[in-house]
């Protein structure tokens, strides 16, 4: 005797309507009423205060830095993220989990500690910081120390978007090229690199977005030395416990006028590289 088989079952939409309520709801609190509250209090006395914000000398330090910055730390971890993710999903050897475990250490560790530990290491009382002294070579307080500790907390963010998605391509394609007689390089660039690209950016972005918008690693290392040291997080601090909103909210609506364009980049990135993906996927 057969059974029969009840057809899909689907929520009452009184179950769906509160559903995507609470979520729009949440969002709105969280996340659109913040943002606006920026972009408001930016805009409060009009369009020239924060023009004119943006002409300060000091202003301009932060945010040639925070891009200085940026354009450090990303192409190092975006080198780190291709090569880790090669070694990983191409190679057996020994550590290989525990390559996999570090890489995802900075995610779980505060960026106030990984700020603290560089400290600790080239500190004026650090274990390295005297020796680095007599050489004339300083690292707290300076460029290099903030380039370091950015370096540190974004370095997982490309190596975790290629790795899933390089074990999911498997080693067929390569290997097919080094039958036909190609050597390393050109694999990688006509083969592995092609197929990795979307990822690439994907990955590329986000340690950008983190890069630019870091605070706690960076507020321990840089001495909040104003114009020299102090990013455009920390100036954003430096003017809003100085009492200077309008300028601070202008600098801040800066950040989050990039996090707008970046998340507008995300999503073209994820609608590419879910596409891609899933054409590899029935190859």
């Amino acid at each position: 005797m057969k059974h029969a088989v009840s057809p899909a079952r689907r929520d009452p939409p009184w179950l769906v309507a509160i559903l995507i309520g609470i979520s729009v709801a949440y969002l709105a609190l969280v996340l659109l009423l913040p943002l606006f509250t920026v972009f408001a209090e930016a805009l409060r006395r009009g369009l020239a205060p924060l023009l004119q914000s943006f002409a300060d000398r000091d202003a301009i330090a932060a945010i040639q830095l925070t891009l200085l910055i940026a354009a450090i730390a990303v192409p190092l971890n975006a080198i780190f993220g291709l090569a880790a993710a090669w070694a990983v999903t191409k190679f057996e050897f020994w550590g290989k989990s525990a390559l996999i475990t570090l890489i995802d250490l900075p995610f779980s560790i505060s960026p106030v500690i990984s700020g603290l530990v560089y400290v600790l290491l080239y500190g004026a009382h650090g274990w390295f910081g005297p020796a680095l002294d007599t050489l004339g070579i300083k690292v707290i307080f300076t460029v290099t120390g903030i380039v370091l500790a950015t370096t540190l907390v974004t370095l997982p963010f490309v190596a975790r978007e290629l790795i899933p998605l390089m074990q999911a391509q498997g080693n067929d394609e390569e290997a097919a090229a080094a039958t036909l007689g190609a050597n390393g390089w050109r694999t990688f660039f006509q083969i592995t690199l092609p197929n990795i690209k979307w990822a690439l950016m994907y990955g590329v972005l986000l340690c950008t977005a983190r890069a630019m918008g870091e605070f706690g690693a960076v507020a321990v290392v840089s001495g909040h030395i104003r114009g020299k040291t102090a990013t455009m997080p920390l100036h954003v601090e430096i003017l809003y416990n100085e009492y200077n909103f309008v300028a601070a909210f202008a600098v801040a609506s800066l950040l989050a006028l990039f996090a707008l364009v970046t998340l507008a980049v995300k999503t073209f990135l994820e609608a590419q590289f879910a596409d891609e993906l899933a054409a590899q996927r029935w190859r």
